[in-house]
């Protein structure tokens, strides 16, 4: 039965993922609000107030974990309104579910979610790293083709 739960999690933490033409991974604030069961923005965005102090004390190289969006909502009127939304690192994200509710089990599942998947992240740029340059060159064209484009 955990091992229900567990796959289940990761595939609803996996379900909201996206991937830019970099091959970077990110979530939006919104979506991960409501995996983690959070109703209130308000409530929500003083956990990421919370992720973002500890991501600046601890890493001094200021990198875009969190980047601000305005998106376009429809009203009930049919008005178009814009609400704060965040695009989060997976970085920011692993510090978010660090500094969320410990009540709720979902949260306890998120932490060892974005824990392993920052630990295979490392795993693979270790791999890369041990590539010789032709290697590394031919990684990239392959890459390439696939219309994806690897960051290093």
């Amino acid at each position: 039965m955990e091992e229900i739960v567990n796959k289940s999690t990761s595939k609803t933490f996996e379900d909201i993922k996206h991937i830019d033409e970099y091959v970077n991974e990110y979530w939006f604030a919104r979506d991960l609000q409501k995996v983690l069961e959070y109703k209130d923005w308000k409530s929500f965005n003083k956990v990421i107030d919370k992720a973002i102090i500890s991501a600046n004390n601890s890493i001094h190289d200021n990198e875009d974990w969190v980047v601000d969006l305005n998106n376009p909502i429809k009203t009930g009127k049919g008005k178009q309104e814009f609400i704060k939304d965040y695009k989060l690192s997976r970085y920011i994200c692993y510090l978010i579910v660090q500094n969320a509710d410990p009540s709720k089990e979902v949260v306890a599942l998120g932490q060892t979610y974005f824990a392993v998947q920052t630990r295979k992240q490392k795993i693979n740029e270790q791999e890369y790293d041990s590539l010789s340059d032709d290697e590394k060159r031919f990684y990239q064209r392959k890459l390439t083709r696939r219309g994806i484009h690897y960051k290093k």
